[in-house]
């Protein structure tokens, strides 16, 4: 069955054996020029290799270091080095026919910040004005909004975002935003990942003071030279708890590649990561003749796993040493991550770590339930149907039953001593 972001349970697993809780990626920096006065003559070369956690935060973090190096001025080009990634050509609308969805995403050996542009909201006068987070001087944006006195609610869901014509990097927005609503953000999958990762670095850096006086070009790093700063992400462990807490499709999919490089060597590629994981189960003797992975995040209508497979997978997992790690990147029942609001008033809440899974027709839970009798039960629901949205009733009934489930004590055995 297609098993929607559940799939991601597959991909962090073998991740962890694979590569180990402390594993972490690393983006790389070159000077090709002079440093002096604080002043870098010539070209800034950067290259990525697939670090997923690489937020505004730590985009900071890394230009802190550059700065702890003697750089405040580049008089020269930024060079981006992308090619850790050898991927097709990918259309970031062609799973929903909304490319501008945070979850579209593609993934790249250089990504900043999950590839979100971030908008505000703003009512005032008769309109709503719209600015970007960080200041990014080559984005037009339009608002095409009528403020009116609804309630805010499901506010996003009368916004409309478009680019009409992608050659302008315009942004209109239309459609209606009520007043109650306040100052509200809007994250978007503006614009292919490395030029998000230009802008996002070239606004930090100017919000710092420095300045870059050269273009933005494509190039490959020195090979035979050691980098000038080597910047660490954050361990994997604590990856994985963004990753699946909050399902994210585009740290699943620099994760799932990862796995491919680590095993087969660079450039990674979706066959080197399928690969990859084929021998994992092999080698854990979980056999999955029905598996079927495009790229490893469940972001797609073709990915197929069976309930039974998933539960021999989270009974591995139960034995394995990082077991811990797995069961508490998951989301808590009625706690936190996609499961924050769901199941609430039920004796259950916080007594469940659960993936979650939602497609337009496909619905999915799969984790560990710890039930009324101490025990920790692995639980595995898929669905797969025109009227999938209609399944909450029957997860909850389902994940009940687990709770209250008591084992019937074994009959004692009579025989001769």
């Amino acid at each position: 069955m297609n098993p929607a972001s559940v799939m991601k349970l597959l991909t962090s697993l073998a991740a962890l054996d694979r590569l180990g809780a402390a594993y972490t990626w690393k983006t790389d920096v070159w000077v090709e020029g002079e440093i002096r006065d604080r002043r870098l003559t010539g070209d800034l070369i950067i290259k990525g290799y697939g670090d997923p956690s690489l937020t505004l935060e730590r985009m900071w973090l890394l230009q802190r270091e550059l700065r702890a190096r003697g750089i405040n001025e580049i008089r020269g080009n930024l060079i981006l080095d992308t090619s850790y990634f050898e991927l097709p050509a990918l259309d970031p609308g062609a799973f929903d026919h909304d490319p501008l969805a945070i979850y579209n995403a593609v993934p790249a050996a250089l990504l900043a910040n999950f590839n979100a542009t971030t908008i505000k909201l703003n009512p005032g006068g008769d309109g709503v004005v719209l600015s970007p987070d960080i200041n990014l001087p080559g984005l037009t944006l339009r608002s095409h909004l009528a403020l009116d006195n609804a309630d805010c609610g499901e506010w996003k869901d009368r916004v409309t975002p478009s680019i009409p014509d992608p050659a302008q990097h315009e942004l209109v927005m239309e459609g209606a935003y009520a007043r109650a609503c306040g100052e509200k953000r809007m994250s978007l999958n503006l614009f292919e990942p490395a030029l998000t990762f230009d802008n996002t670095f070239r606004a930090l850096w100017a919000e710092s003071g420095g300045f870059i006086t050269g273009s933005t070009q494509p190039g490959i790093a020195p090979a035979d030279t050691p980098p000038l700063l080597r910047f660490s992400s954050i361990p994997l462990a604590d990856a994985l708890r963004s990753l699946n807490k909050y399902s994210n499709n585009l740290m699943t999919r620099n994760l799932f590649l990862t796995l491919g490089a680590e095993r087969e060597g660079a450039p990674a590629t979706l066959e080197k990561s399928r690969r990859a994981v084929r021998e994992w189960l092999n080698e854990k003797h979980i056999a999955a003749p029905e598996l079927v992975l495009e790229n490893g995040a469940g972001l797609s209508r073709i990915e197929r796993i069976s309930a039974q497979t998933l539960s021999r997978l989270l009974l591995a997992a139960y034995a394995d040493p990082n077991f811990s790690e797995f069961e508490s990147a998951l989301p808590i029942l009625a706690v936190d991550g996609t499961l924050k609001r769901r199941f609430t008033d039920s004796p259950l809440a916080g007594h469940a770590h659960l993936k979650t899974g939602t497609l337009k027709d496909a619905r999915a839970l799969a984790g560990y339930v710890f039930n009324r009798a101490g025990k920790r039960m692995v639980f595995v629901l898929l669905v797969n149907h025109a009227n999938a949205d209609r399944a909450e009733a029957a997860q909850r009934v389902l994940l009940e039953w687990a709770y209250d489930y008591r084992p019937e004590p074994a009959r004692k055995r009579r025989g001769r001593k």
